[in-house]
């Protein structure tokens, strides 16, 4: 049986889709800044540079 991620697009692919479809260009600088500060988050999580991030924001 095959599975179901194997049959769709990834949300990536479907997120260009969309964006090049619809001309929704504008949604490009948002989820690149919100996919960049998750990283941040994931990867400071737990270290010692963790204090000096969080007293940027």
């Amino acid at each position: 049986m095959a599975r179901a991620s194997d049959n769709k697009m990834s949300i990536f692919g479907e997120l260009w889709a969309f964006m090049k479809v619809r001309k929704k260009w504008w949604l490009g600088p948002i989820v690149l800044t919100m996919v960049m500060l998750s990283a941040l988050i994931v990867l400071t999580e737990g270290s010692a540079v963790a204090p000096f991030i969080y007293a940027l924001f």
